[in-house]
């Protein structure tokens, strides 16, 4: 059984083109059932799809990396000679190390950040749940979390990683004073808001509000912490209230336009703006950051502020390496064992015939009369010629290399306490 990955990330692809290949919830399903369409034979697969990568996880009876390359540039509308310089494919163990660094957080942005987990953990579960995966797939990314949960455990990973929300407020900080001075909004409601909604809401801004399409999602989440919610379609007349706009939702269109933006800034009198655009495809229009006043930012601009704390957790990164490698080992040792899985069980099929066979005529032997000692001496004989007939055939081979192999091979198994 074969294991392959290929996909696209932030160090590999800018974000215009990431957003291209960025598969909404409710696009998966679909992607999965056409993607297992265009593959052959046995197949399994899995996609992880999230603001900063776009990853095709499969297992089949050999790597079919033309008709997974093929299928990722028709869902991104992209030619195939242009995506070649921006993806990675990988193998057997290098699929299983990349999965347990991914799970891990050792290959996010931000670096030991825990959010990518949950977000292959659904990824998996829709995976299963459509029926797309197998247990060589499964088995893969069960050992993911293990290792996951493990480098967790053992290494300060986490410890002093900077958070997408963290470097938000940081940069905000950068253009106004004092945030307790500010208006913030907030566009969606998902885990990524509410991390930032709390970032936010501990420097206590004069006013927080959240503008989601589903209005009681955002009414549960402004009122845990004291602010409001407003409809989406409120944006371009509201808009010039905010001082801070910090956006990520599923949308596969921007929600905030150029137009809707410079009005706002007329109507501030130039007063400055400060917004982050945290979703992948993109929420805010980019043409929005040469405006004057503006100060946008997207994933890949928070790069610098995110990675300040590297120093301090590349032991730690060494300590999840170890771990990994472990992980990987072990797995690759599951998979060789499970491809002997079809001989071994060919091996099953021919004894349970010898043994079939010689129980047949063992009961045919007690209708004639026979005796009990007699039948079962006759019994073992015979289960014990069919067993030595290969090995003593392959000892006596004429040729003396066929031979000493068979000698060592009989060694081994036979004779071996």
């Amino acid at each position: 059984m074969a294991v392959w990955t290929l996909g696209l990330n932030h160090r590999t692809a800018p974000i215009d083109l990431r957003e291209r290949f960025a598969l909404a919830s409710d696009q998966l399903l679909l992607s999965l059932q056409g993607l297992r369409s265009t593959l052959t034979s046995h197949k399994e697969v899995a996609i992880l799809s999230t603001c900063n990568r776009t990853e095709i996880y499969c297992a089949g009876e050999q790597v079919q990396w033309q008709q997974t390359l093929g299928w990722l540039a028709d869902v991104g509308k992209a030619q195939v000679d242009t995506l070649q310089s921006h993806i990675y494919r990988l193998e057997g163990g290098a699929s299983a190390r990349h999965a347990f660094r991914v799970a891990s957080g050792l290959d996010s942005m931000v670096l030991g950040e825990s959010q990518i987990l949950g977000q292959f953990k659904d990824a998996v579960r829709l995976a299963a749940d459509s029926g797309a995966l197998g247990s060589t797939l499964n088995q893969l990314f069960q050992r993911s979390f293990a290792v996951a949960k493990e480098v967790r455990t053992v290494t300060e990973i986490g410890a002093h990683s900077i958070s997408m929300a963290a470097a938000s407020v940081r940069l905000a900080s950068r253009i106004f004073e004092d945030i307790q001075d500010t208006h913030v909004l907030f566009v969606g409601a998902g885990e990524m808001i509410e991390l930032c909604v709390a970032h936010f809401a501990a420097k206590s801004p004069r006013s927080i509000t959240i503008a989601n399409r589903s209005a009681q999602r955002a009414d549960m989440l402004a009122h845990a912490h004291g602010g409001r919610s407003i409809a989406l379609a409120d944006l371009p007349t509201r808009l010039q209230e905010f001082d801070i706009v910090i956006s990520c939702t599923a949308s596969t269109l921007p929600l905030i336009g150029l137009g809707a933006v410079q009005s706002a800034l007329r109507a501030r009198k130039n007063r400055p703006m400060f917004m982050v655009d945290l979703a992948v495809p993109r929420d805010i229009e980019p043409e929005v950051k040469k405006l004057s006043g503006v100060y946008l930012y997207t994933v890949d601009d928070l790069t610098q502020v995110i990675q300040s704390g590297q120093n301090q957790r590349q032991e730690a990164v060494a300590e999840a390496e170890v771990i990994i490698d472990q992980g990987v080992q072990k797995f690759m040792a599951w998979l060789a064992q499970r491809n002997h899985v079809p001989l071994i069980q060919e091996l099953n099929l021919q004894a349970d015939t010898w043994r079939q066979t010689e129980l047949s005529r063992a009961r045919k032997r007690i209708d004639k009369g026979q005796s009990v000692d007699s039948v079962l001496e006759a019994l073992s004989m015979g289960l014990m010629k069919k067993m030595l007939n290969g090995p003593l055939r392959e000892l006596n081979h004429p040729d003396a290399a066929q031979r000493e192999k068979a000698l060592l091979a009989v060694k081994q198994i036979f004779l071996n306490d």
